[in-house]
């Protein structure tokens, strides 16, 4: 039987979306193939249609979940200008912290595994993670002062104390402690947005 394009790529969007979940929630070395086909919904021989390998759906995992951070803050951008960063830290701190491991910001989730993944899959994450990057960093104001860091030295500096927070909160059992990491990571996380100049006047 002949599947059409369309089926096709829905298909495929369903195995991607799957393994994202899968791999945030299990790990690359917990998640094999029959988990990844069976969150997906799908046989064997349809994701081998689509992917040659775990490590090649765990790759576009990867890309989708950075994407869609990417596209998440963009959003915010867009329809909250002046506020987006309060929007975002709140967010991340908030309901991406808390929700199922497998609905997490991949930044935190998957990194891990990718440190120890093949150059390619650390080549396409270093692409991804660098838009990220820019694109924070151009919601980001300029500091006057040259002595300041740039906007895209305190872009990276955000979304490690954000992904780092997030990590911490998660892993510990105390909902106390969770919530006290949170609030201290999204209070400096909105100080880093503002150059020290600014904060001054």
């Amino acid at each position: 039987m002949r599947y059409s394009a369309e089926h096709k790529q829905e298909t495929r969007t369903r195995v991607v979306a799957a393994a994202g979940q899968v791999f945030r929630r299990e790990g690359y070395g917990g998640a094999g193939i029959d988990a990844l086909t069976k969150a997906a919904g799908v046989t064997n021989g349809a994701f081998y249609g689509h992917f040659k390998s775990k490590g090649e759906a765990f790759r576009t995992a990867v890309v989708e979940g950075l994407e869609e951070l990417r596209q998440g803050i963009s959003a915010l951008k867009e329809s909250q200008p002046k506020d987006w960063l309060k929007a975002f830290a709140s967010y991340y701190l908030g309901y991406k912290r808390t929700c199922d491991l497998g609905d997490s910001c991949a930044l935190p989730s998957l990194s891990p595994d990718v440190m120890r993944a093949d150059d390619e899959t650390r080549d396409v994450y270093t692409a991804e993670l660098r838009k990220l990057i820019a694109d924070v960093a151009a919601g980001l104001p300029e500091s006057a002062n040259s002595a300041e860091t740039t906007a895209e030295d305190r872009a990276i500096f955000l979304l490690a104390t954000l992904s780092g927070g997030v990590t911490l909160a998660r892993a510990v059992s105390d909902p106390a402690l969770s919530e006290r990491i949170a609030e201290i990571i999204e209070r400096a996380a909105l100080a880093i947005g503002v150059p020290s100049n600014s904060q001054s006047k």
